[in-house]
């Protein structure tokens, strides 16, 4: 019975292998079409003086309605049918932001401050709200399948991090991109001048579409046609201690990761509060690109370390050095200044003065990049077959990624740039107190086998 088993074993790993790589292309897209918001909302910003975080929370507003839906709708129709609906919408929301670029300029639908908010912009949110229904959906899928794929553990976050890798090397570009589009803010920047870069975006949607549709990817949480649950679960991811403040963590993460660079780029677009007087905006997409490559980098090392070193000693590690930079940001004066790279409409690729706390925020890249993958790995661990639907709940929770740098910008408005800081502080002790002590599962107790005999996790 041997020989005829190899082949089997052989095919399966083969097709693991297409299934991980597939998943990390998802991953990229992932952070493409989130990361298109915060640059994008310095266009509008220039308009609305309040909208410029806005685009953001609808992006990620989307998670609260579409978080548990995607879980239920992965365990329906599997990852495959969930990551091409997902390619399908993310097209959608493209066109949709493409279309506030050319159609409703002069229609007036209502006044916010005395400005008069035009059809183009509520076709812009909308439109950023439906590319938050397309990666929350992304994301619901890519996240559990490579922490399955991986066995869970360690190396399950190997996986996960590995694929950030991908997700940080298209965050790293985005902005960038956009950066280098506009330029300079000006009264007369708008939709317009991103259109080829939304172009971009939909082809590389339509090619991912055609990619994802040949790929085998299996589906071990699917259920059976004509099958029903003969009872219902006496548990859910909810009665885990450790699933439930992993899910607060997930909610603080993802504020901390757009609101450093996002609030970022807004305090150095502001040429009067960072003393950048020559594209100030384009500057600002230059430094905030590095966030995300040290993100890239991050994970690239952590892919390799993760094997080894366990998730709770990473997240720890990184949750201490972020608060110590962020706080050293916080206080470094304005005046203090480095050479960062950048990017000139004439001059192309140079160098800038900017602010020395712009540094320091800049390298809180290399420890957000771990903090996500620690966080699921942790919160998931021990769920067995309720994995599937705890990654519903922590997509839903990825709207903090658009509530916290909301109230962040509130804070700014307020206080200033570097008082909201503050709030990036409290969250990131809260993380550091998950790592220390909210992760452990204590309730083992719980039976988690899945009664369709997928192998728990734990022991694959």
């Amino acid at each position: 019975m041997a020989p005829t088993k190899a082949p089997r074993a052989q095919a399966s790993a083969s097709s693991n292998v297409v299934a991980i790589v597939a998943m990390f292309f998802l991953f990229a897209m992932i952070s493409f079409v989130t990361n298109l918001a915060a640059p994008l909302g310095t266009i509008w910003k220039n308009n609305y003086e309040w909208s410029g975080m806005l685009g953001n929370l609808m992006n990620f507003l989307a998670y609260l309605f579409m978080g548990i839906p995607a879980g239920n709708l992965l365990s329906k129709i599997g990852y495959k049918k969930t990551a091409l609906a997902a390619m399908a919408v993310g097209f959608f929301g493209l066109v949709l932001q493409w279309l506030s670029g050319i159609v409703g300029t002069e229609t007036d639908i209502f006044t916010v401050d005395a400005m008069p908010v035009t059809l183009n912009f509520i076709i812009y949110l909308l439109g950023a709200f439906v590319c938050g229904f397309c990666v929350c959906m992304l994301n619901t899928v890519v996240n559990p399948m490579l922490n399955l794929l991986g066995g869970g553990g360690n190396r399950g976050n190997q996986l996960v991090q590995t694929g950030g890798s991908f997700n940080s090397l298209a965050g790293t570009l985005t902005p960038f991109f956009v950066g280098m589009l506009i330029g300079q803010v000006t009264d007369r920047t708008s939709m317009n001048d991103v259109a080829p870069l939304l172009f971009i975006a939909m082809t590389v949607f339509v090619l991912a579409f055609i990619i994802i549709s040949f790929v085998n990817i299996p589906e071990p949480h699917l259920q059976k046609k004509g099958t029903k649950d003969a009872k219902k679960d006496a548990h859910s991811p909810w009665s885990f201690r450790h699933t439930v403040l992993g899910v607060v963590g997930i909610f603080f993460y993802v504020g901390i990761e757009i609101g450093i660079p996002g609030m970022l780029i807004f305090y150095l677009s502001d040429s009067a509060a960072s003393g950048i007087t020559e594209n100030a905006t384009a500057v600002a997409g230059g430094v905030a690109a590095i966030y995300w490559l040290l993100m890239l980098v991050g994970r690239l090392v952590s892919s390799v370390i993760s094997g080894k070193v366990s998730s709770r000693a990473q997240l720890i590690a990184v949750s201490s050095a972020a608060i110590t930079l962020v706080v050293a940001g916080i206080f470094l004066p304005s005046d203090i200044r480095v050479s960062m790279p950048a990017y000139s409409a004439g001059e192309g690729f140079t160098s800038a003065m900017v602010p020395a706390k712009a540094l320091l925020f800049v390298l809180c890249g290399l420890c957000t990049s771990v903090m996500w993958g620690g966080i699921f790995n942790l919160a998931v661990e021990g769920l067995g077959k309720y994995t599937a639907k705890a990654s519903g709940i922590f997509m839903m929770m990825v709207v903090g990624g658009g509530v916290m740098p909301m109230i962040q910008n509130a804070i700014a408005g307020a206080a200033g740039y570097m008082a909201s800081y503050w709030l990036v502080v409290a969250m990131l002790a809260y993380l550091l107190y998950y790592g220390v002590a909210g992760s452990r599962n204590v309730n083992t107790d719980i039976p988690v086998s899945n009664e369709d005999d997928v192998p728990d996790a734990r022991n694959l």
